[in-house]
């Protein structure tokens, strides 16, 4: 498990297949395989990423937990072709919620659509306190909802985006390398940047010479 943020968690569960998978994949279309990995399946793997061959890269399946911020995974959700999630349902859960609280305010960029500069507000200490103690009193009025018997699928209604979400995540090879190219971007906003470093740090012990092909 690797702890992401201050409350989140990206966890490696399970994985179908490895670098000869890949290889095999595209061997069949000449009704050959290989048993071991050598010099020249790496080059076929090579080959397969730069000329983007991807169908082969379909073939190994990774299942992660994760735990992230609520807007954090909205964005996480864009990425769908490849993809299966189940996520916890606050119609059916109702123990404490946790929220991110940045403790790092940035300042915006006025030069860009979206984004952050690096710099933080003059405010910083100020604000972010201010909002730790707003995601506090939101949990606050979500328990006393709960305390009067108002059902937890309205009750959730409250809770603000901050909140941490956690779902179980299947996607494959090529799903998570156009995942992680995407949100490894430098404009890529920094929370999701570093849970798609996470996801890239445990598939490349995986599958260290596909993921290096494709992420280079």
């Amino acid at each position: 498990m690797t702890n992401v943020l201050d409350k989140g968690f990206v966890e490696l569960l399970d994985v179908f297949g490895d670098d000869l998978t890949v290889v095999n994949a595209a061997r069949v279309s000449f009704a050959k395989e290989s048993e071991e990995m050598n010099s020249k399946d790496e080059k076929l793997i090579q080959y397969l990423a730069s000329h983007n061959h991807i169908t082969p890269f379909f073939h190994p399946q990774l299942r992660f937990r994760l735990k992230m911020p609520i807007y954090v995974a909205r964005e996480w959700f864009r990425h769908g072709i490849g993809f299966a999630r189940n996520e916890v349902s606050r119609r059916y859960v109702d123990t404490q919620p946790e929220c991110y609280n940045p403790t790092d305010i940035r300042e915006r960029d006025q030069n860009l659509k979206q984004g952050s500069k690096l710099t933080n507000i003059e405010q910083n200490d100020e604000v972010s306190q201010t909002i730790q103690h707003i995601q506090d009193d939101l949990i606050v009025f979500y328990n006393r909802l709960l305390e009067l018997k108002v059902a937890p699928e309205l009750a959730r209604g409250v809770l603000p985006q901050s909140m941490y979400t956690e779902f179980i995540e299947t996607g494959s090879l090529s799903a998570y390398a156009r995942l992680c190219k995407l949100r490894l971007d430098p404009h890529a906003q920094f929370e999701i940047r570093q849970y798609a470093q996470a996801v890239s740090d445990l598939i490349q012990t995986k599958f260290p010479v596909c993921w290096e092909s494709l992420t280079k």
